[in-house]
């Protein structure tokens, strides 16, 4: 009995043995590439932009699908497309290029407003002149996975188009004209949150949308609230003032603001005398080192 148990067990693990050795390997699928998207625009040569049409289309584009090919067939599965925007000879490296990103689809149109806003608060291009800018699309295969790189991009041609935006309205509300804006901090150079303040923390009005200040800050921990500020528009008041949206989210060197949002503008790590520039156009709030 016990040389016939032994004999089916032998028997038993050798065909798990062959059975394992038989064992289809899975087939490894290969990127092979694809073609570059043909772009096409609704228009030629220009794109007009008039404030009195604001919510009628400017201009629509449009481009081939990249067939991604794969080593088991063609495959379009997580196709991603940048819309890419600047001005000519700058190759889009400038750091004011604009990028909107499609997907899926292969197409995206824009208002007058969109449009307008794209080139004149993105681009930063100014409503006195006529400008040269360039358009193109990029396909890539978008990652499945936070922190995979993009597979296979592939620039299109490129389309020229001349362009004089209008004033936008600013994407943050300009405050009133007579309006005196200062600088309040935990920092002990600004007071200690202070307010009112003295005349060496007033911003000095470029521009109905456009103000300035450079003043030495110590510097510190950027999460405590004594090297933090804010802007307020009326000296000595709390009712009102210029913020972020997260102070930990927002970079020190800055970031959009708006008016009565949540959190202080994180200062610098670093002492020194810096120009804190409020830009009410673009939304954009500008620190640099001096």
């Amino acid at each position: 009995m016990q040389k016939y148990l032994n004999k089916l067990l032998i028997i038993f693990a050798t065909s798990m043995i062959f059975l394992t050795a038989c064992k289809k390997e899975g087939t490894n699928v290969l990127f092979d590439g694809g073609t570059s998207p043909v772009l096409t625009g609704s228009l030629n040569d220009s794109i007009p932009l008039d404030y009195t049409n604001a919510n009628g289309q400017s201009i629509a584009f449009s481009w081939t699908n990249p067939n991604y090919q794969f080593s088991n067939g063609i495959s379009s599965l997580n196709v991603a497309y940048n819309l890419e925007f600047d001005t000519v000879g700058a190759n889009f490296t400038s750091p004011d290029m604009q990028t909107v990103q499609v997907s899926p689809g292969l197409g995206a149109s824009f208002t007058v407003t969109a449009f307008n806003s794209l080139v004149a608060n993105g681009l930063q291009l100014d409503t006195a002149h006529t400008h040269n800018i360039q358009v193109r699309v990029v396909s890539f295969i978008a990652p499945y996975t936070s922190g995979s790189s993009n597979l296979g991009s592939l620039p299109s041609n490129l389309l020229n188009y001349k362009v004089k935006p209008y004033a936008p309205p600013p994407v943050v509300t300009a405050p009133d004209p007579s309006a005196v804006l200062v600088l309040v901090g935990g920092d002990a150079l600004l007071g200690a949150w202070a307010n009112p303040v003295p005349s060496s923390q007033y911003f000095t009005k470029l521009s109905a949308t456009h103000y300035q200040l450079t003043i030495a800050l110590s510097g510190g921990d950027p999460t405590n609230g004594d090297d933090q500020y804010l802007i307020l528009p009326l000296n000595g008041s709390w009712s009102h003032k210029y913020a972020c949206n997260s102070t930990s989210a927002q970079p020190f060197s800055g970031g959009s603001f708006g008016l009565d949002l949540s959190s202080n503008f994180p200062g610098p790590t670093a002492a020194g005398t810096y120009l804190i520039d409020l830009n009410f156009q673009n939304g954009i709030l500008t620190v640099t080192k001096q």
